[in-house]
């Protein structure tokens, strides 16, 4: 029986509160439950950008790159090692190493940056108003309200493109970061899915085989999540058993304020037979 969206949301925020270890340099971090047989790379990506922040209070995270040697496995507990390799006081660069008994799970380099007074200006298609409640969607892995004018899980083919407004519940600005990169990881490989006749996104594990194999985050402007944020996304490649995709996130008043690329593996099921 599928969870609640209130239910996803506090166990989301849940995952969000890792625990510092007795040693006091790495932290602890439970599980989503969602009733997969690996970790979802969403949960990876939110909780080294925690482990980053906690590690480095008084510095905003401005890029992560992040690798995925091997799946995660949901019934293990996550351990995150921090190593800093400089701090100073503007800017701070760490590593973030995820492990489970079975050995490393995702590796973060991480980038940090005091916020400062600077020029400003952003050069980027204008942003549509926001889409009418019509068009409400509902992806599962994000417990919050999300609008698209594509359906992803669709057979049809279209452009390899999706814009995605979504608009989360009020919580902590701190967790922003982490919500944000959570929701980058879901619709990058349905992006890249969408030129191919009679395939969509809900057909994964039957039409085809995916895993993200790296995906980076860039933040570019403090922001809140709590109102109309735009996914706008294409993937301009798919080759060889992968497909990458990029995206920028848009304020509602059209201020660019992240983005973010990704590859993966995806091979379709009649070239692994």
């Amino acid at each position: 029986m599928p969870i609640a969206t209130s239910e996803l949301w506090d166990d989301l925020l849940s995952c969000l509160d890792l625990r510092p270890a007795p040693d006091g340099t790495d932290y602890g971090a439970r599980n989503q439950r969602l009733g997969y047989h690996r970790l979802f790379g969403g949960q990876l990506l939110a909780q080294s950008v925690r482990a980053a922040r906690l590690s480095c209070p008084d510095k905003g995270i401005k890029s992560l790159h992040v690798l995925f040697p091997r799946a995660g496995r949901p019934e293990d507990p996550v351990r995150y090692e921090v190593v800093r390799h400089h701090e100073g006081g503007t800017f701070a660069t760490l590593t973030v190493v995820a492990r489970q008994k079975h050995g490393v799970v995702a590796t973060a380099s991480v980038s940090l940056h005091s916020a400062e007074d600077g020029p400003s200006h952003q050069t980027s298609e204008p942003v549509p108003a926001v889409l009418g409640p019509e068009h409400r969607i509902d992806l599962h892995l994000l417990p919050w309200e999300t609008r698209a004018a594509a359906d992803l899980d669709s057979a049809e083919t279209g452009p390899p493109e999706f814009a995605l407004w979504m608009r989360m519940p009020t919580a902590d600005p701190d967790l922003t970061p982490a919500l944000t990169a959570y929701a980058t990881d879901l619709t990058l490989i349905g992006t890249a899915l969408r030129p191919l006749d009679g395939i969509g996104q809900r057909d994964a594990q039957k039409a085809f085989t995916s895993a993200v194999t790296s995906h980076t985050v860039w933040f570019h402007r403090p922001f809140r999540a709590d109102d109309w944020l735009l996914l706008r996304q294409h993937s301009p490649v798919l080759a060889h058993g992968r497909c990458f995709g990029r995206g920028d996130v848009f304020t509602r008043d059209g201020s660019l304020v992240a983005s973010y690329a990704q590859e993966a593996l995806l091979r379709l099921a009649r070239e692994t037979a």
